[in-house]
């Protein structure tokens, strides 16, 4: 789906393109933006002053750039949205180190933390469409990348990787609007980076457009492996699938599976009830863990195609059993279900195993959505 031409235009609380930007008024609306003031940053970098101010700046930048003015009205407010998000988590990651001997300001995985902030105050709080959402999010968390891509051991496989995740164009934007809304000695020096992104990724052909491959398969290998060239055709010769659920409770996976998956299916669930294991029981959940393996290796010893049915929720969680999947020449599908949130504790409760809400929040807290890195294909099927 194009997410630039949704049916309705989703808007940044309290922010109008072209119209004055109301500081005050934002800062009294969000905590999450005055708690920004006061967070200091390394002066090498930041000699403007907090993230706070260094927030508006960037934001300030953004919105006077001309490529910023001839975005459509939904790419200006997602690149709003991230540009005012993108340093939300220095604020719990600021410390003070001693690098080289000296004292520095740090703010280390502020951009990952930031991520899974921003995705769950996005879903839970403002009812924002998934592409949309996700779009917002992947921003915050690669927003350094242009920055840094060329110190990569292959700029040329991060940029067709990242051009997967979120528009690279807007990202391109973002950076930018980064460095001009600072003080720093090598300012120049990192706008030309920037522009060295660019022009990397329109090499590669994924700027402002994921890169194109012949197959899922294509991608899937040059994406996990080191002697796979950009632009070749693999010959798929495997002989059956694993469909691997990823889901937060509630999310509506069984219903899904029988009404589109006819296969055997695997359940994490299922095996808990059938030996009366609680999620709770560490021990007891290493055991399920266990059968769950025998019976996957017993599935494709015959290549038998079958459904693994879990939550799934980190990509940590997915890579072990992915691992053990790839083991057997399986080709492996993921499937991320998402309802609503408000959707999501209506079928919680009405569901025969209800999960405690709190569970379920910080279930979604943690949730990192698969990318295409992870397996052959990846489906998302969502609700908005």
């Amino acid at each position: 789906m194009n997410i630039y031409q949704t049916d309705k235009l989703w808007k940044f609380p309290h922010y109008e393109v072209g119209e004055p930007i109301n500081w005050k008024l934002l800062s009294d609306k969000f905590d999450w933006l005055s708690d920004m003031k006061g967070v200091a940053q390394d002066p090498i970098w930041h000699s403007e002053g907090d993230v706070y101010i260094h927030t508006k700046m960037v934001v300030e930048a953004l919105v006077a750039l001309d490529e910023y003015k001839r975005l459509n009205p939904q790419q200006q407010h997602i690149l709003f949205a991230s540009a005012i998000f993108h340093d939300i988590e220095k604020r719990l990651t600021t410390k003070t180190e001693i690098i080289d001997g000296i004292e520095r300001i740090t703010s280390p995985r502020h951009a990952k933390r930031g991520e899974s902030t921003v995705r769950s105050m996005l879903y839970k709080a403002w009812e924002t469409p998934f592409e949309i959402r996700e779009q917002i999010a992947k921003l915050v968390r690669h927003h350094g990348l242009p920055l840094f891509v060329l110190e990569r051991d292959n700029p040329q496989k991060e940029v067709i990787k990242v051009s997967l995740m979120l528009d690279t164009s807007l990202l391109y934007l973002l950076a930018k609007a980064d460095v001009l809304g600072r003080e720093c000695e090598d300012k120049e020096d990192i706008l030309l980076r920037i522009e060295l992104f660019k022009e990397l990724c329109l090499e590669y052909e994924c700027f402002g457009k994921p890169r194109a491959f012949g197959s899922d398969y294509a991608r899937f290998l040059y994406l996990n492996r080191e002697d796979i060239m950009l632009g070749y055709e693999p010959y798929d010769d495997l002989k059956f699938s694993v469909y691997m659920m990823c889901a937060v409770p509630a999310s509506g996976k069984d219903y899904y599976i029988n009404k589109h998956l006819d296969m055997p299916i695997l359940s994490l669930d299922n095996i808990r009830r059938e030996h009366n294991i609680k999620p709770t029981d560490k021990k007891g959940t290493g055991r399920v863990v266990q059968m769950a393996k025998e019976q996957a290796k017993v599935y494709m010893r015959k290549k038998q195609s079958f459904v693994f049915n879990a939550t799934n929720i980190t990509r940590d969680m997915r890579g072990r059993w992915i691992s053990l999947f790839l083991e057997y020449r399986a080709r492996v599908k993921i499937i991320y279900l998402e309802v609503p949130y408000k959707q999501l504790k209506k079928q919680n409760i009405n569901r025969e195993y209800p999960v405690p809400p709190k569970v379920i929040d910080r279930l979604f807290d943690r949730l990192e959505i698969p990318s295409f890195d992870e397996g052959y294909e990846v489906v998302y099927v969502y609700q908005n």
